[in-house]
């Protein structure tokens, strides 16, 4: 092999949860964040200007402090992932947590003292030199410094979360890793498959046999723990609405909004426009259906490869697939082509199919030593090496930020679900392209409609579900076989009833409904597949390098709105319909050729 499957811990703190860099990082950090709060509780903004050094210096602190830990917090939780049995790496994020809790007072004191300098003695601070660059993000803190409660409440807050908001979330992946799901395999042996192991399999293999089987066990194994993760939502969310109702937002979309920089007008204008335009992946749905002999797909089967004729779906190895998105991302431009083989070269991503991984994939950042890393679990398919792209993707949007001032780089998740899918989209539109046969076109078509169902329908039911689960929330408890209830209410309205069998438990199982960093954490990537789809086909359309303007795109993504990020690059309104039919649009063409290819196979 040329490249590694397995990333480098070690360059951050060698030893994983037992590393002594790391526990006496964690000590400095405890030690830091005391003198910290001092002087950001004595700071008086008043007897500071008109140059506010002092507060230049405490802002020069809350980076130190906020890149230190996400430096430590990146690294524990990719020790988590690639083995979940790990305790002690339980434990360690449990005490980072804290020490987030600690900065999350400091930062609210700050906040809170910047909301009362009068507004005059404000615009003379954003127009000085040291200043002017963090505008956008010093403005965002002076607005949440006027929703937050007193010092004592909010300190009381955060101290709170650690053991209930953020230690649910935890507890989320404690239970995690007693998910095994039995699986007999051919030759008549028992296989004892991780959660991760098990979902890429169920949806991947080309036997719908396979799938069927694997999904029964996928049920009961998290059936057999639902009530468990029922506790662990109800108790994530009811926190979160009692948080809400103290700082007076009534509706429960308004932080997500929020963090998002977004309007709710262009969140409800993004899901008209994808209710209004569903029929063309419904078609889609059907015919794939039809393809594998069925008179509607069951959930395991909206994935599932689809081979025609003589044609076998390829698989990759790890070094093929680097390859091929290497060599793409070239043909976009060098910048993303070098930096994306350096990450691979210097092993930034864990690749290797094993036992005791988590599920998913992910990119995290660590901003002192200006890398990322990048987990996943490859098996070889089309959909990896998509993967493998869409989280590079990621690795890429923080690489050319980080000259940036730290503030500046703190960009919403939405925005952060755009680079990724840019990425993604320039390898699906190759393969499709280099097809060699229609019946390898048509497989490859399949693997890229997948991805847009999975935008325009089961995000949409997560969405739907997370909707009707907070309405319900806010009069009490709501019980496993509820919440069940709900989510395959919200799978046949989002897929229009085109299924033969839905995943009640959908819910337990999708690791995003439990994430505590933000509510309603799934439709930013919607919104990221469509804002790419845009910029996919400027770049299509421009010449010259665009590369350059993409990289502007990029870093503008954490200091303006996300409207008028869209309005400075791309001279589009994405409060309004035509934005996103746009992205619809094209991805219909998809669906048309799909349809086309596959008739004479009916």
């Amino acid at each position: 092999m040329k490249y590694s499957l397995t990333w480098d811990l070690d360059s951050f703190f060698e030893g994983g949860s037992s590393s002594p860099a790391l526990h006496e990082k964690i000590i400095s950090i405890q030690t830091g964040l005391n003198d910290f709060e001092t002087a950001a509780k004595d700071w008086d903004p008043e007897h500071d200007k008109p140059e506010y050094p002092a507060f230049l210096e405490l802002l020069h602190s809350e980076e130190v402090f906020a890149k230190a830990l996400m430096q430590c917090n990146s690294f524990i939780t990719g020790v988590q992932s690639a083995d979940v049995s790990d305790l002690d790496a339980s434990a360690i994020h449990a005490r980072i947590i804290q020490l987030y809790s600690k900065l999350t007072i400091i930062q609210t004191t700050l906040k809170k003292k910047i909301t009362a300098i009068n507004a005059g003695d404000w615009d003379l601070l954003l127009r000085k030199p040291d200043f002017s660059p963090l505008a956008f993000a010093l403005t965002e803190w002076r607005q949440q410094g006027g929703r937050l409660l007193s010092d004592k409440e909010e300190a009381l807050l955060a101290n709170l979360r650690v053991d209930g908001f953020n230690g649910w979330s935890a507890h989320y992946d404690t239970l995690v890793s007693f998910v095994k799901i039995p699986f007999e395999e051919t030759d008549g042996s028992l296989s004892q498959l991780s959660a991760g192991q098990a979902m890429n399999r169920m949806y991947a293999d080309p036997d719908p046999d396979v799938r069927k089987r694997l999904f029964v066990e996928w049920e009961k194994a998290w059936g057999s723990l639902a009530p468990a993760f029922a506790d662990t939502l109800n108790h994530l969310q009811g926190f979160r609405l009692a948080d809400f109702e103290a700082h007076q937002d009534e509706d429960f979309l308004a932080e997500s909004l929020r963090y998002n920089r977004i309007k709710r007008e262009t969140l409800d204008s993004m899901w008209r426009a994808i209710s209004a335009y569903k029929q063309p992946f419904l078609s889609f749905l059907d015919r794939k259906a039809a393809l594998i002999g069925k008179d509607k797909l069951a959930w395991y089967d909206v994935d599932a490869p689809v081979s025609l004729g003589d044609f076998k779906s390829k698989t990759f190895s790890f070094d093929e697939a680097v390859d091929y998105i290497i060599g793409h991302f070239t043909s976009f431009g060098p910048k993303l082509a070098a930096f994306s083989l350096d990450a691979v070269k210097d092993r930034w991503i864990e690749a290797e199919n094993r036992s005791g991984k988590r599920p998913g994939g992910y990119c995290e950042d660590y901003p002192e030593s200006k890398e990322s890393r990048i987990f996943m679990t490859f098996t070889g398919s089309a959909s990896d090496m998509s993967t493998l792209a869409h989280e590079l993707g990621h690795a890429f949007h923080s690489h050319v930020m980080r000259d940036l001032p730290d503030l500046n780089t703190r960009y919403a998740m939405n925005v952060a679900e755009t680079a990724s899918t840019f990425a993604e989209t320039i390898i699906s539109a190759a393969t499709v392209k280099e097809a060699s046969s229609d019946e390898e076109k048509i497989a490859l078509l399949n693997t890229k409609l997948e991805n847009a169902t999975a935008m325009f329908l089961n995000i949409h039911a997560r969405y739907i579900f997370e909707k009707s689960f907070y309405t319900e929330r806010m009069n009490g408890f709501v019980t496993a076989d509820r919440l069940s209830a709900l989510m395959e209410a919200a799978q046949k309205e989002a897929y229009q009833d085109s299924l033969s069998e839905y995943h009640p438990l959908f819910w337990a199982s999708k690791l995003h409904f439990f994430i505590d960093d933000v509510p309603f954490y799934n439709f930013p990537y919607t919104f990221g597949f469509l804002f790419s789809l845009g910029i996919y086909a400027q770049s299509m359309q421009q010449s010259g390098n665009f590369e350059e303007t993409y990289i502007s795109l990029l870093r503008d993504t954490g200091s303006m709105t996300t409207e008028d990020l869209v309005l400075k690059h791309l001279g589009a309104d994405i409060t309004q319909l035509e934005f996103w039919n746009q992205g619809l649009e094209i991805m219909a063409e998809d669906v048309a050729e799909f349809l086309r290819l596959t008739e004479k196979y009916i």
